[in-house]
């Protein structure tokens, strides 16, 4: 099974407020992240935080698992090993994702999965315009150290930790952007 983990459990600092349940044309950021994923992966598992009851109100109907963070304040690595340790034993792979990314394009998910399949290589990450993104997958065989992570640097030093096991996906697109300000959410808008 391949399943995505989706983070939501951020205390959006620089927003000032939940930037995950801000309605974008009618519905919440997260919804859009969640949506795009599901008809590609098996399982989703939604990462919350504070904001659980929340967040899973704003996805209400769909069908999803929720792992709640118990210390979100710890940073995104702890919520990518919430994430981990929520998932179904025979999960042979997990695409991380960011809910605060809804406008990632369509195209993305699609060639990572089959660049996993194709390659056999450990992690895929996605490359725009020469810079790693997001969301990446990662194989089971990973998992303990995806379990292991703490802090806010994510999962980007189990990426460069050995170049080898990591399938590199090029897209000639701009990088998806992320809602982190209330810039960031006022350029969704225009796109």
């Amino acid at each position: 099974m391949i399943a995505a983990i989706v983070l939501a459990a951020g205390l959006a600092r620089r927003m000032g407020r939940q930037k995950l349940l801000l309605a974008l044309q009618g519905k919440p950021v997260v919804r859009w992240a969640v949506e795009a994923l599901l008809p590609l992966v098996e399982e989703v598992v939604v990462v919350t935080g504070r904001e659980d009851a929340a967040v899973r109100e704003a996805l209400a109907g769909l069908a999803v698992r929720y792992a709640q963070n118990p210390r979100p304040e710890s940073g995104q690595g702890s919520s990518i090993a919430v994430g981990v340790a929520a998932l179904k034993p025979w999960t042979r792979a997990a695409l991380i994702a960011l809910g605060d990314q809804p406008r990632l394009p369509a195209a993305v998910v699609p060639a990572l999965l089959a660049a996993h399949a194709r390659s056999g290589k450990a992690i895929v990450a996605p490359v725009y315009g020469g810079a790693q993104g997001n969301p990446v997958l990662f194989a089971a065989s990973v998992f303990p150290e995806l379990r292991a992570l703490a802090g806010d640097a994510g999962a980007r030093a189990v990426v460069a930790a050995d170049p080898e096991r990591v399938a590199r996906v090029p897209f000639d697109l701009p990088m998806p952007p992320d809602v982190d300000t209330p810039e960031d959410f006022a350029k969704l808008h225009v796109q």
